[in-house]
């Protein structure tokens, strides 16, 4: 059976829901923007660093466990549950304890408060049904369409609605928070099955056993995503953070949402014939040939025209990042390439492939930040991510033909 179709349809529904998702998320940055400064934007930054890394080192993989999984999905859904319960309330009361010692480390007594806010997004997210992965698994991307279309219409509008009034940064932090209630209730209300309050001892083990990787992965992702941010806020101060954070989320969202789209549809459908080698060789090199033709496109033009770009979302008040964007425009082109082969390392259960890469991105990032930093200032930390980028290719490259070589073999000998 051929997934072409279904694959181009799922693209299709998924970059449609990123068109849209990414023009409102624009929209809101631009109305934003215009209200709050970037010291203000940087106090944001802070309290969502502070969840994002939380987040990171209680990451379970299950997602990926259920998609890798060929069961079906009720005997999965109440231990993924249960699992995710835990893990938000986790993640709650860790930023709580820990919000006073992240805005001292910050100097930045006003970031606490949003801190403590924040910290009630994973509480509720926690509860969200399991189930809505199966839109991704059953490769329903129609479904999962409206569903996240109407998550991030209520969340984007809340939250520029709060900030317009608030004139503060915790009106952003109030749209997310309405946003999670939100999609816990339609998640009970629209997606089947609905889990229950047991659990399977078996399948807990399994996906502790399996997503070991994926949260050492994440760990080292969400360091090697935020450690520029981290340098930047600390000797550079807030200002300059919120700066940064604009900037890389203007080079990055437009290039790699492209890759993340690709990603989310291929990944369950590389599992279908994983062991087919010559399937899943050609299926990649379509993929990485497709990611190249849209990206390479959008990173020239972020080079070559970076004033209109900060101009047009942001305003003339941020001038200052053009140079930082330059830089992050080719940041973005090969981090979207090489990423597509995520999917393909987690579609063989070869997790563990993904985080040796994630972890030499890492120290490349790690060896350049500093300096760079201390030398260039804004411009150092684009250098210095865009060192960890390049510094994990010759490995990615690497891992991918010992995949491919590996699956012929098995398939080889299960001719005999």
């Amino acid at each position: 059976m051929g997934y072409t179709k279904e694959a181009l349809r799922g693209v299709t529904w998924i970059w449609i829901l990123r068109i849209l998702t990414r023009g409102f998320s624009f929209l809101r940055i631009a109305i934003i923007a215009r209200v709050l400064t970037p010291n203000l934007f940087g106090l944001y930054g802070i309290a969502a660093l502070a969840l994002s890394l939380v987040e990171v080192f209680t990451e379970s993989g299950i997602n990926v466990f259920i998609i890798q999984e060929k069961e079906k999905l009720k005997k999965i859904v109440s231990t993924a549950w249960i699992v995710s319960i835990v893990r938000g309330i986790i993640i709650f009361l860790i930023i709580i304890l820990s919000a006073q010692h992240i805005a001292n480390f910050f100097n930045s007594p006003r970031a606490y408060f949003l801190i403590l806010v924040i910290s009630i997004v994973p509480l509720i997210k926690g509860f969200i049904n399991p189930s809505i992965i199966r839109f991704q698994k059953d490769l329903e991307f129609k479904k999962e369409f409206h569903f996240r279309l109407a998550i991030f219409a209520i969340e984007s509008i809340l939250s520029i609605i709060f900030v317009y009034i608030l004139r503060d940064p915790v009106g952003i932090i109030y749209g997310l928070i309405m946003g999670a209630i939100f999609e816990v209730m339609i998640s009970f209300l629209f997606v089947k099955p609905i889990p229950r309050f047991n659990f399977d001892k078996t399948k807990l083990k399994k996906i502790l056993s399996r997503g070991k990787w994926i949260t050492t992965s994440g760990i080292f992702n969400y360091l090697y995503h935020n450690a520029d941010d981290v340098v930047v806020g600390r000797i550079l101060g807030t200002s300059s953070l919120g700066l940064y954070d604009m900037t890389y989320k203007i080079s990055t969202l437009p290039i790699t949402e492209v890759a993340d789209v690709v990603s989310r549809v291929i990944f369950p459908i590389y599992t279908k014939f994983s062991d087919d080698s010559i399937r899943l060789k050609r299926a990649f090199i379509k993929t990485i040939g497709g990611v190249s033709v849209i990206t390479i496109p959008i990173g020239l033009i972020l080079f070559f025209f970076p004033e209109k770009v900060i101009e047009i979302v942001l305003g003339p008040l941020w001038l200052d990042a053009v140079p930082v964007l330059k830089i992050l425009g080719f940041f973005g082109v090969i981090r979207a390439i090489s990423g597509t082969t995520s999917a393909l390392f987690l579609a063989v259960k070869k997790q563990e492939l993904v985080t040796i890469v994630t972890f030499v991105s890492l120290l490349g990032l790690a060896v350049s930040i500093l300096p760079l930093v201390a030398y260039y200032g804004l411009v150092g930390a684009a250098l210095a991510s865009l060192v960890g980028t390049i510094s994990a290719v010759p490995i990615m490259i690497y891992f991918t033909i010992k995949v491919f070589s590996g699956n012929e073999k098995s398939n080889s000998k299960s001719l005999y």
